[in-house]
């Protein structure tokens, strides 16, 4: 098995600009996978977003926005060490690209980066196996957010 690229594909009945700041705003990021987000969705902001309770067990990663280009791309860097700017080699990138296709957004994610990160091949083989399990639970999440959106009478 090949651990260099992650590639997801979800169809969601919205725009591609709701879809966009469902996948980029801290506030909507909330919603479907984070416990906490601190970031600008604006390239070159660094924040983190936080799995859990920050003041307990909870997981605080490091968080760059790469780019932010409305309605069609949004890409992040994440997992670096907080000590460093995160860069090709110390962090993974993740993209959403967002096309529009019927009534509704193709939302395609893209993690890469695994290998660059010179881990041993067995950290390797668990790091991506580990983000595979997470996104596999996390992006199913945004269709239903998305509904909870629609503008209520």
């Amino acid at each position: 098995m090949e651990f260099g690229t992650l590639e997801r594909e979800i169809y969601i009945e919205a725009s591609p600009e709701i879809v966009f700041d469902v996948v980029s705003s801290p506030q909507h990021l909330k919603g479907w996978w984070p416990d906490d987000a601190r970031y600008e969705p604006t390239p070159g902001s660094a924040g983190e977003i936080v799995f859990g309770d920050r003041d307990a067990d909870g997981k605080v990663v490091p968080f760059t926005v790469v780019d932010a280009r409305p309605p069609r791309t949004f890409s992040f860097r994440w997992t670096h060490p907080s000590d460093q700017a995160a860069a090709e080699g110390n962090s993974l990138l993740v993209t959403f690209d967002l096309t529009p296709s019927g009534s509704g957004t193709l939302l395609r994610m893209t993690e890469t980066g695994f290998r660059e990160m010179g881990w041993e091949v067995a950290v390797l083989e668990e790091q991506y196996r580990d983000h595979v399990s997470g996104w596999d639970f996390y992006l199913p999440r945004i269709a239903p957010y998305v509904a909870t959106l629609r503008v209520r009478p």
